[in-house]
């Protein structure tokens, strides 16, 4: 439901309506549709479901938050402010990007909602937009604006696909109690099988040399992230 407008919630001011003073905030409605999200899912976060939270009926959220699309994009952006940016780079790129890297990849940990989004969409709230300054301009050191654009890219491409894993794991483990550990150990006679047969060398490697594996889930994250960081760094002008 909603009032038919297209365009961002931040370009309507807070408490716009007639009627009397607001009992509520987004504030308020945000955070209660993100602790019901936090405890059991985005989609139990409904308007019904924050009214009850909120000790108000549904409709009468409507007033300050038009749409769940709306919603969404409140959420999305509070949670952004545990990125935790100083308001300016620090002017050491490398430990800038790894300081939003290792943030953001706590925050999707405490909020796995995040994960059922397709890919959280792009939005103009103020928490995205501090967080979007700070990156870019921890790569303003020669790179075209469109060079930082793809780099940056990639470093959140990377820290998405880590951390959705990461998720996926934790939900296997509560459904299943299937750990990473326990999988590798199941897998074990397979897995000489195959080494047995002297097909798949490079296999052989991975099972014989490879440490990552053997990693927790932060040394394997920083790990990869380093490499990223290199890339960005080889790309210098």
């Amino acid at each position: 439901m909603g009032d038919g407008r297209r365009g961002s919630i931040w370009s309507i001011p807070e408490g716009q309506g007639r009627g009397s003073r607001p009992a509520y905030s987004r504030a308020q409605i945000t955070g209660a549709a993100i602790r019901i999200a936090d405890a059991d899912g985005l989609d139990a976060a409904s308007m019904r479901r924050i009214a009850a939270d909120l000790g108000t009926g549904a409709m009468s959220l409507y007033r300050y938050v038009p749409s769940r699309d709306d919603l969404i994009e409140l959420m999305i952006d509070h949670v952004l402010l545990e990125a935790d940016v100083p308001e300016r780079p620090t002017g050491d790129w490398r430990a800038d990007l790894t300081l939003i890297a290792e943030n953001t990849r706590r925050m999707w940990l405490r909020h796995p909602w995040l994960a059922g989004l397709q890919r959280p969409r792009a939005t103009f709230g103020p928490n995205r937009m501090r967080l979007l300054e700070f990156a870019f301009g921890a790569l303003d050191v020669g790179f075209p604006i469109d060079e930082i654009f793809i780099l940056l890219d990639m470093l959140n491409g990377y820290v998405e696909r880590v951390v959705r894993g990461e998720i996926e794991w934790a939900r296997e483990m509560r459904q299943s109690g299937m750990t990473p550990q326990r999988w590798m150990t199941e897998s074990a006679p397979y897995v000489r099988e195959l080494l047995g047969t002297g097909r798949y060398p490079m296999f052989e490697r991975i099972v014989m040399d490879a440490r990552l594996p053997h990693m927790s889930a932060e040394e394997q994250f920083r790990y990869g992230l380093d490499r990223v960081l290199d890339c960005i760094a080889a790309a210098r002008p």
